[in-house]
């Protein structure tokens, strides 16, 4: 997987993330959708601090990246 600095993830669109208005969860290529968004959105589940739909939101939007 590509490291995404600072200034990369910056230059991202809205769009490009899991949840756009709060711009977490980047997903700019499939590695990112596959390995770090959907892991760390079931992690923040367990640890309480996202909503199981926010979840299935973020994974949803993951397998369409992952799937096109």
């Amino acid at each position: 997987m590509a490291k995404l600095n600072a200034a990369r993830r910056n230059s991202l669109p809205a769009s490009s993330f899991g949840e756009p208005g709060k711009r977490k969860y980047p997903m700019p290529d499939k590695s990112h959708a596959a390995a770090d968004a959907k892991a760390r959105a079931t992690q923040q589940v367990r640890k309480g601090r996202l909503s199981p739909s926010e979840a299935a939101t973020i994974r949803a939007k993951a397998n369409r990246i992952l799937h096109d």
